[in-house]
């Protein structure tokens, strides 16, 4: 088996010119492709709840959403990632606060996927 970088053994992307290589890879979509970063379920939510909501903390969306911290994390780090949801840590008092606010490119993705999915109702409605 062959050794694995240190970048690789802590799951992070190589670095290429300021940019992940994830990053990089990305296939551009053209406007009639669904945003499967959005379409999947918790993360959907996530950006819903946010887009009607100024910020929430990790607590509240956990709540919201019904799931686990560490789904809420895995799922909120690639929106994240992808520039649509902004996290801040803070402390109040001793306890670690952690809050999420949706980005001007996040609240664009959702309103392409938003009208994406109208669409594709209305084809389905027309047939």
């Amino acid at each position: 088996m062959a050794a694995r970088s240190a970048t690789a053994r802590e799951g992070k992307s190589p670095k290429v010119e300021g940019k992940s290589q994830k990053a990089e890879s990305r296939p551009q979509r053209s406007p009639l492709e669904l945003d499967r970063l959005i379409h999947e379920r918790l993360r959907l939510g996530i950006v819903s709840a946010l887009a009607v909501n100024d910020s929430l903390t990790f607590n509240d969306l956990k709540r919201l959403l019904e799931t686990t911290d560490g789904n809420l994390s895995v799922h909120a780090r690639k929106l994240e990632e992808a520039q649509y949801i902004l996290c801040t840590k803070s402390f109040e008092g001793r306890l670690p606060k952690t809050e999420y606010r949706l980005t001007a490119a996040g609240r664009r993705a959702l309103e392409r996927y938003l009208d994406h999915m109208e669409a594709l109702i209305q084809a389905m409605r027309e047939r």
